[in-house]
């Protein structure tokens, strides 16, 4: 044993010697093994390292092993088991974490850091979730939970700014400086990328997108507010939206749509009514897409962003949403310049977007 550790250690030398005294006298097509990087040909090359960003929701736990060009070179998932203790949850991340390592044959030794997307409020500067309805977690110190089960500098930040930060790294805000991202789910999510780097506010519950205001003493929102943005524009209130049409319209085909059944309603029905003709369908969408056109230009007039990007399962509608949003933009946004209007696209990596921004927030730290 003694011998072999020898081995491993001389190697490990020799190896160490090669890439101080050999390696910057060559170029970069000439390093056989492209894992090697050269920032400077005047200074030593590094072997490349590895990033883990996890996705922490709600149901599951998912794990990206994330190598410098933002490829997911190796996934692991598991449940989340809610409700449980802070300490159970971190357990399964480490475990969820090796699982991802192993698969990928790479060792501890070879990840930079640990980056971590939580739903809720979270502190850049300390790695503590300050509050998490989903998770039933307050002033927990995911840093430091994680830290001491793996050993590696963790990150923290809210789950949808690491993935408005994965989209601007290597998605479609990818050459972008100021990007907004809009995610219309359950709810209205949002991710603000000023110069570069996340928005949150001084004290961290900044780009809460789905709570502004667009129909004043409105629909009632989940937040106790009125009128919220979240209230018409989700994919919920899309939902909630084709269900109202279809009890004031017992002849609507949206009922043949959803075999008759009110509770198979989805964000696509209203718009399988639409492209089948159905005149109640078609008021459906038409507000939807008025609300939603509304306060995506309330974004545009406060954030004047290179790119506003909108993301969840409605964005599969392609042109039948993005054309009629731009035109509202077009018509309501203010801009001098019209050379220089913000531009409207779909999030191009879907749930993996998550795991890339989070794997790269040490970058943010720096």
């Amino acid at each position: 044993m003694r011998n072999a550790e020898f081995m491993c250690a001389a190697t490990a030398a020799v190896f160490q010697l090669y890439q101080i005294l050999i390696c910057p006298a060559k170029r970069d097509s000439e390093i056989p093994n492209s894992e090697f990087i050269i920032p400077n040909l005047k200074e030593r090359c590094i072997i490349m390292k590895y990033n883990i960003g996890i996705d922490l929701g709600g149901t599951n736990i998912k794990v990206g092993l994330v190598d410098e060009n933002y490829n997911i070179v190796a996934k692991a998932t598991c449940k989340t088991d809610l409700p449980r203790p802070a300490e159970e949850i971190a357990d399964s991340i480490a475990e969820t974490v090796w699982k991802a390592l192993n698969d990928a044959k790479v060792t501890i030794d070879e990840l930079n850091s640990i980056g971590i997307g939580t739903p809720g409020t979270a502190s850049r500067d300390t790695g503590v979730v300050l509050y998490s309805c989903n998770l039933g977690f307050r002033n927990t110190d995911l840093r430091s939970l994680i830290g001491a089960r793996l050993g590696k500098q963790v990150y923290v930040e809210n789950d949808a700014n690491a993935a408005a930060f994965g989209e601007v790294l290597a998605g479609a805000g990818k050459g972008c400086r100021d990007v907004v991202v809009v995610t219309l789910g359950t709810g209205v999510g949002g991710g603000i990328i000023i110069d570069g780097r996340i928005y949150t506010g001084f004290n961290y519950c900044g780009a809460e997108l789905g709570h502004t205001v667009v129909h004043y003493g409105g629909r009632p929102c989940n937040c106790g507010r009125k009128g919220c943005f979240e209230a018409y524009s989700s994919a919920t209130a899309l939902i909630n939206m084709t269900k109202e049409a279809m009890e004031a319209d017992k002849s609507s085909k949206m009922w043949e749509i959803c075999s008759g059944d009110i509770n198979n309603v989805d964000g696509k029905t209203a718009f399988d009514g639409w492209r089948a003709g159905d005149k109640s369908a078609s008021g459906v969408v038409d507000m939807y897409i008025s609300y939603l056109g509304c306060g995506l230009t309330n974004i545009v007039n406060t954030f004047q962003p290179e790119i506003l990007l909108i993301g969840g399962g409605i964005c599969k509608e392609g042109d039948n949403l993005t054309k009629p949003l731009e035109k509202i933009i077009a018509e309501d946004s203010y801009c001098v310049d019209p050379k220089r209007s913000t531009k409207l696209g779909i999030c191009q990596l879907g749930n993996d977007a998550g795991i890339i921004g989070a794997a790269f927030l040490y970058t943010l730290a720096e």
